[in-house]
């Protein structure tokens, strides 16, 4: 884990790239979410609601940048995260968690990062923006 003394602004965090993602992995992830809306499970039923096919949980990425954020922050404090979702991720996508350090400063004793953070996929498609707050 990189510390505070050596982040300078414009700094890239490393970046998490996973496996494709598989409809396997999307029947999954309803069952541990709790999110068993069919777009996400059922091809056929994803086509017949206007969709070449079935979608990722949104929540799946977002958790991936997550886990791309706590791979870099370990067990600093996240005081700030949100995310805006932009596209839609697929079977068959890699999805790659990049962010880099927008802005480095000192609040109320507190050492904080803003970094811009975004998921994208093998095209370079952003599929979620988001931001987050790291303290020191």
């Amino acid at each position: 884990m990189i510390e505070w003394d050596k982040i300078e602004e414009n700094y890239e965090l490393p970046s998490l790239t996973k496996e494709p993602v598989t409809q396997l992995q999307l029947i999954k992830y309803a069952g541990a979410s709790g999110d068993f809306n069919q777009i996400h499970t059922i091809p056929e039923f994803a086509k017949e609601a206007g969709l070449d096919g079935t979608i990722a949980h949104g929540m799946l990425s977002m958790g991936i940048l997550g886990q791309m954020i706590s791979s870099f922050a370990g067990i600093k404090p996240i005081r700030k995260y949100s995310v805006t979702f932009k596209s839609m991720a697929k079977p068959g996508d890699i999805l790659t968690a990049k962010g880099i350090v927008k802005k480095k400063y000192e609040k109320d004793g507190a050492k904080l990062i803003d970094c811009k953070v975004h998921i994208e996929d093998q095209n370079g498609d952003v599929k979620v923006d988001g931001k987050v707050t790291i303290a020191f």
